[in-house]
């Protein structure tokens, strides 16, 4: 299959799915205001001031109608970004990520990366300062200045956040990561309904779990307690909410199983190698670009067993 194929994919979500994909984003938006104030709306709307617009002006180009796909990037980069994030810095989030990873391509299912992805790495790249290492709000303590789960646990030493703590979002982190009780049941609603494959979750969750394991044991100096990494950062948003993205995952099954592993593979490793401490969007990233190659790899495999099977008949 080749990359041109993967462009006009297929597996475009119908409205149906849009509609329920972007319910639940909206709740999990709400539930973050009740963690971190109402700021959030803020951000939510400033991001869908920014992207509606890129959105708006492409469609008039085009002669286009505007659908409901739309609306979720901005939901996503909203929910992936600081809560004291800087509101002009959500606004060139969104606009760079809907312009470059979807309007140049042609819009909505020819993309190759997903867009919310592109915007939230090029603001975390371009100014880190208020990304990685931004003024974090604790759900329940005033003037907090301590460190996210995710860091705590890279850094090692003791790890004072309860697991109950993590699960019910009484955390600081991004938007939309910390309520994971949430994330997880809706997650599951969404593989219940079909609007997201369940084999990218699975194979992503538990690869890190398996490869978390095999470092851990390996080098348990370097490597955090497998359990706990699947319950810092944004590793469980990530897998339901945005690996799950059909447009710029692998068609095949079998691919989806390979893309999952290979996710886990570039989390693990940048979260305990790299500079960045978060590896979430940097392997989805990587990710996009090689599932048109896996697409290809698969087909051709394919390809080759049928005229096997056609050369012994």
């Amino acid at each position: 299959m080749s990359q041109e194929m993967h462009l006009t994919s297929p597996n475009v979500p119908s409205k149906r799915n849009l509609l329920i994909f972007s319910a639940s984003l909206l709740i999990l938006l709400i539930a973050s205001a009740f963690l971190y104030g109402i700021y959030v709306f803020a951000v939510a709307l400033v991001a869908l001031v920014s992207g509606g617009l890129v959105e708006l002006i492409f469609a008039k180009v085009r002669k286009t109608e505007l659908d409901i796909s739309w609306i979720v990037p901005p939901l996503v980069v909203t929910l992936m970004l600081p809560p004291t994030i800087k509101l002009w810095v959500v606004a060139v989030a969104t606009v760079f990520g809907v312009f470059f990873g979807k309007s140049v391509f042609g819009g909505f299912g020819k993309n190759i990366f997903n867009p919310a992805v592109v915007g939230v790495l090029f603001v975390t790249i371009s100014f880190p300062s208020m990304i990685t290492a931004a003024e974090w709000i604790h759900p329940s303590i005033d003037s907090f200045s301590g460190a996210t789960p995710l860091n705590m646990l890279n850094a090692g030493g003791d790890f004072t956040y309860s697991f109950g703590d993590l699960i019910f979002g009484n955390v600081p982190g991004a938007i939309g990561e910390t309520f994971r009780i949430g994330i997880i049941i809706l997650g599951v609603a969404l593989l219940i309904l079909k609007v997201a494959d369940w084999r990218i979750p699975v194979f992503y969750l538990g690869s890190v779990l398996v490869f978390t394991a095999l470092g851990y044991w390996i080098l348990p100096d370097v490597f955090p307690d497998p359990i706990l990494s699947i319950f810092v950062g944004g590793l469980l948003f990530g897998a339901f909410f945005v690996a799950t993205d059909p447009v710029s995952s692998p068609l095949d099954s079998k691919g989806r199983m390979i893309y999952g592993i290979g996710l886990a593979f570039f989390t693990v490793l940048i979260r305990n190698f790299a500079t960045f401490q978060e590896g979430v969007i940097f392997a989805i990233i990587i990710m996009n670009a090689i599932a048109p190659l896996i697409d290809d790899s698969l087909n051709k495999e394919e390809t080759k067993d049928e005229v096997v099977e056609e050369v012994a008949q």
